[in-house]
């Protein structure tokens, strides 16, 4: 892609609903303080990019309220490039999220006809203009809306026609649609996709399903060869962890998840993929990518927030080098 004057092409592009996130360390029904934090699929990973070293932009659209202003205020001290629109007539999403258990974190969005939502095919084309090295969607985005879908539709067609790596993360969430509508808006995208990542329930809204009676390894493989079979050259399968692995044509790899302790899991996948494409940047082999991934996965789950605990490319060896519990002196 030929890049637009006096702007320089990325590392990275990435596009999607930012919200606001609420967090509670209890049962939200018990009252309790909340902390404000910046949440999003796409945004989480623009950020994860842009702290190793990388140049990422992001587009999106936030309410002309203090909460898009936070958003893009926190976004900008992360680095990450900037291509927003602020809708007056809507309010930029909220989600809150509560720590119900140890175990078990709770989602609750307020976030329908919201300014994100309204993202559409020329907010995407100007965020296109200087071009990328990586396109990066997610099965979030065209569940928003239609106008969203389509804008999604129009960057996967016109990455495929300038040469840029389509990234594509299945990332369902069943409180936005239905695994059938998902399948609708995401198997299209196929074509068009270098690399699909996808936890291995979340396999079939993009291959068809195979025969029952198979066992999960047979499933993941099964739909896997169909993915490849369509032209994608990569199927990552997040296994959360049970660690990763890469389907490719000429083999398959595995992966350990790195042994930490677990405090938050939210946002562990964002960041597993923030390193796969980071380390892809990077001109690492699969292996590569794969132990990148994983390692970004343990900062996640083992730091509180989103993105928060991600590392700088220094950071790099503070897991999976030293023992636990250690304090760097």
């Amino acid at each position: 892609m030929t890049a637009a004057v006096g702007l320089p092409a990325v590392d990275l592009l990435t596009f999607g609903e930012s919200m606001v996130s609420l967090r509670s360390a209890g049962p939200l029904s018990a009252g309790g303080a909340l902390t404000m934090h910046v949440a999003g699929a796409e945004s989480n990973v623009a950020v994860g990019v842009t702290r190793l070293g990388h140049t990422v932009s992001w587009a999106g659209v936030v309410g002309a309220d203090p909460h898009g202003e936070f958003i893009l205020r926190q976004l900008r001290a992360e680095g990450v490039q900037l291509h927003q629109r602020e809708d007056p007539s809507r309010r930029t999403g909220v989600m809150f999220l509560e720590q119900r258990t140890a175990d078990l974190t709770r989602a609750f969005y307020y976030r329908s006809g919201s300014a994100g939502s309204t993202l559409r095919r020329e907010d995407v084309d100007r965020a296109l203009q200087p071009g990328a090295r990586i396109l990066h969607l997610t099965g979030i985005t065209p569940a928003l809306s239609a106008e969203s879908r389509k804008a999604v539709e129009y960057a996967a067609e016109r990455a495929t026609a300038a040469g840029i790596t389509v990234s594509l993360d299945v990332n369902y969430r069943s409180k936005l649609w239905s695994r059938e509508e998902a399948r609708e808006a995401l198997v299209p995208l196929v074509p068009h996709a270098t690399i699909i990542i996808a936890s291995d329930d979340e396999l079939g809204l993009v291959a068809a399903s195979p025969a029952a009676g198979r066992d999960s390894d047979a499933l993941e493989t099964a739909a896997a060869a169909e993915l490849l079979g369509r032209g994608v050259r990569e199927v990552v399968v997040k296994r959360g962890a049970a660690g990763a692995g890469v389907h490719t044509t000429d083999g398959r790899w595995e992966a350990p998840a790195v042994p930490v302790t677990s405090i938050d899991t939210v946002g562990a996948g964002d960041a597993f993929t923030a390193g796969y494409l980071s380390a892809l940047l990077d001109g690492e082999d699969v292996a590569g990518r794969l132990q990148r991934g994983a390692l970004l996965g343990a900062f996640a789950v083992s730091t509180a927030g989103d993105w928060e605990g991600l590392p700088a490319r220094a950071e790099l060896a503070l897991l999976g080098t030293t023992p636990g519990g250690t304090t760097q002196r």
